[in-house]
């Protein structure tokens, strides 16, 4: 991720729904109590080493007020697209998190917005979760808790297996012939890395309807939304089929490395994600069924396979490739060699916001910047029987008004599965 950094922001951002009524200034004192209590404040990013120090000592967190008299869900949107396109500055010590509140009648909206290549999503769930408990006092979690912060590194991990190795070389040409196969989306400006975002929710009923469509096709939840999503952006490639080889749709996903690696996740702060590649045609008229049965047999491979815990081989050679590249090339290297249409991260917050299970998760919402490597990313968070979609886009690939059509062809597609048979 810090290769990119020079090319655009690359935030994300985590919303979390707090009870009662907002105290700002007992907020504040919670979450800057949190940052120096676990030693996450004045960071210095080494970059030669891609290494990140934290000095400690005392912080004063801003604290945005937003949306006051505007619709929930619009406030935010407006919000997080600010916040995605909005750059940290990382010269010398910073504070990689910034926060923004939305008040409501009888609960508000806290937002963390952090610089990514620090952390994963789970370490900021759990970051975000003993805020919320010191400002509603729930524990005093501050005398016994602690981080273990960025243990050693995880992200080359094939060196480590011979083994794994190997599956990934010989994997990686198979790979490397869908991705020739794949279409590459019209960048209208490689060097214009502006982020738009669309935010929505999904009734109970959804995710009911996935969970049984889910087991009925002995699909994982996850392989039928990278189904949903495939099918979601053909419609945006129609032209697509007239060509001779680049008639396929690739789009990748996000893969939570904690349980690979053994890691105490609660305790744990970093970033460790891999990632995978699934790729398809998606004739018109193929049913999500027949559409989500090929999307488990690739990913039953890698996951059989654990391909996804040797992501740095590819990444690394493409990286060596680049840099070897002029600043415009590279800004369009992605879409030439490795021409994703779409990402996905899927999050269930079930287990963790209360490993104890003790508590129901509030109700929360994700976003992710996009980047080089793909213009268009779905964020999927389930908390309860809820699920909060974002759907983050470069606008120099897709415009408002295509993202749009690919909601509804989402929400079709879902609301297909809620009919009775």
């Amino acid at each position: 991720m810090l290769q990119w950094i020079d090319l655009h922001p690359y935030n994300a951002v985590h919303v979390v729904r707090v009870s009662g009524a907002l105290d700002l200034d007992r907020l504040r004192t919670a979450i800057d109590g949190c940052l120096e209590k676990l030693g996450l404040t004045n960071l210095v990013l080494r970059r030669d080493r891609a290494a990140f120090a934290y000095n400690g000592g005392v912080t004063l967190s801003e604290i945005k007020v937003i949306g006051l008299g505007e619709e929930v869900h619009q406030a935010l949107e407006i919000e997080i697209t600010r916040q995605i396109n909005t750059a940290f500055e990382t010269v010398e010590r910073f504070s990689p998190f910034r926060f923004f509140v939305l008040p409501q009648a009888d609960a508000f909206l806290l937002g963390l917005v952090y610089f990514h290549p620090v952390a994963d999503a789970e370490s900021i769930v759990h970051l975000l979760k003993r805020m919320v408990d010191a400002y509603l006092a729930r524990t005093n979690w501050e005398a016994a808790d602690s981080l273990r912060l960025y243990p050693p590194r995880f992200d080359n991990l094939q060196w480590r297996s011979p083994l794994l190795l190997a599956k990934k070389l010989r994997a990686l040409p198979g790979l490397m012939r869908a991705l020739g196969r794949s279409w590459r989306p019209p960048y209208r400006d490689l060097g214009d890395f502006a982020n738009g975002f669309v935010l929505f929710s999904l009734p109970s009923e959804s995710l009911r309807s996935l969970a049984a469509a889910s087991k009925s096709w002995d699909v994982t939840i996850n392989d039928l939304l990278l189904a949903l999503l495939l099918k979601s952006l053909s419609g945006l490639a129609v032209d697509r089929m007239q060509e001779s080889r680049r008639r396929r749709i690739s789009v990748g996903c996000i893969v939570n490395l904690r349980e690979d690696l053994a890691l105490a996740s609660r305790q744990t702060f970093g970033l460790f994600l891999g990632s995978f590649v699934v790729s398809h045609e998606v004739p018109d008229g193929i049913s999500l069924m027949n559409l989500a049965l090929d999307v488990r047999r690739q990913t039953r491979v890698i996951k059989d396979q654990k391909l996804y815990l040797a992501t740095s081989t590819e990444m690394n050679i493409a990286r060596v490739v680049a840099s070897l590249s002029s600043t415009e090339n590279r800004n369009g290297f992605y879409r030439k060699h490795y021409p994703l249409a779409g990402g996905i991260t899927n999050m269930n917050l079930k287990s963790r916001w209360d490993e104890a299970g003790r508590e129901k998760s509030p109700d929360y919402f994700r976003a992710v910047s996009t980047g080089p490597v793909t213009p268009f990313v779905l964020s999927i968070t389930t908390a309860n029987d809820r699920i909060n979609v974002g759907m983050t886009y470069r606008t120099t690939v897709f415009s408002r008004t295509q993202i749009e059509r690919v909601k509804a062809e989402f929400l079709g597609e879902l609301s297909q599965l809620t009919r009775p048979a």
